[in-house]
């Protein structure tokens, strides 16, 4: 089997079915306002879902970001009005993979992201000097770097499986162009690390493993932790077989010691995999603990991870965003 083959092979496991949604509809929340569930935002350059929470006065709210699957997806959106329900507004926002978007994980504007920080805070029920971002695997490399470029807007940050790099992107078509950035500024790519060389035993795993070791000649892709003075929660799994999420959550630590900030708490788990973070999953059954996960772990110690980490998460964000 070709290169090209086994990393179409090993990324197709990552990705779901898109899950789309159709309608626009932007009324305005009333502070203290309770009956609003979700509100579509279906404008150009912003595809999201939000979650206004019911509060008396403007308050805390929260960016959150899915990875690879891209869309806007059942998942996080179960996330996100649990995190309503705790009391923040909650921007669930689609960055690729939804109606109008790429359909590749390539060259991806960083001003979507820039696009929401500003229609978030701009809500009357949002303060805007208690807005977080949470993102998950690409979309916690999409929080970093977005913090990062946003020190004085973003007060808190949540990155489930992170990576410390900008890495190359993903071109789920496979028609042979020429790599390109995950993302990109002002039309122009964005540093990005090039994956690494393939290897057989470790799969997906290696390309990302093998691609940290040539870092030192592409300095310019590693996100720069330091320039944001927002606390941040890391939150890893020791088993992740996608991309080594313990060792980025290291080195992102490593970064704010040797450049003085931020302050950084982590959650690893040695035996969960990629899914160590999140709400815990309301369907796991525990006859099938043992069953191992397609990127790493098994569903035991994946459930186990997510019910000591997601109390955790929610005290952070609480704790931050007051």
């Amino acid at each position: 089997m070709t290169y090209r083959a086994l990393f179409s092979s090993a990324l197709v496991l990552a990705g779901v079915a898109l899950v789309g949604c159709a309608g626009v509809t932007t009324p305005d929340v009333a502070v203290g306002a309770s009956s609003v569930d979700m509100i579509e935002l279906r404008e150009p350059g912003l595809f999201a879902n939000y979650f206004p929470a019911a509060v008396s006065e403007p308050g805390p709210a929260i960016i959150l970001l899915g990875g690879s699957e891209g869309g806007l997806n059942p998942a996080s959106a179960r996330e996100a009005r649990l995190l309503r329900d705790e009391g923040f507004s909650v921007l669930q926002l689609s960055f690729y993979k939804s109606p109008g978007q790429p359909d590749n994980l390539e060259m991806i504007p960083l001003e979507t992201f820039d696009r929401g920080l500003d229609w978030l805070a701009a809500r009357a029920e949002v303060d805007p000097r208690r807005v977080g971002i949470f993102g998950t695997s690409k979309g916690a490399e999409a929080a970093l770097i977005t913090a990062v470029r946003h020190p004085d807007e973003i007060s808190a940050i949540v990155a489930v499986v992170p990576s410390s790099v900008s890495w190359q992107g993903i071109n789920w078509d496979f028609d042979g162009r020429p790599p390109e950035a995950s993302w990109s500024l002002d039309g122009m790519p964005f540093p990005a690390l090039p994956y690494g060389d393939w290897d057989e035993a470790t799969g997906l795993y290696s390309l990302y493993a093998n691609g940290l070791e040539g870092v030192d000649a592409h300095k310019d892709a590693i996100i720069r932790i330091e320039e944001t003075e927002a606390p941040v929660l890391l939150i890893c799994g020791g088993a992740d077989t996608l991309w080594p999420s313990c060792p980025m959550s290291d080195a992102l630590i490593a970064r704010a010691q040797t450049f003085g900030g931020p302050k950084i708490d982590l959650l690893a788990y040695p035996e969960a995999g990629h899914g160590a973070g999140g709400a815990p999953s309301l369907t796991f059954d525990p006859a099938r603990a043992g069953e191992a996960l397609s990127y790493g772990g098994t569903r035991g110690a994946s459930q186990s991870a997510r019910e000591d980490g997601w109390p955790k998460t929610l005290a952070f964000l609480k704790a931050s965003l007051d």
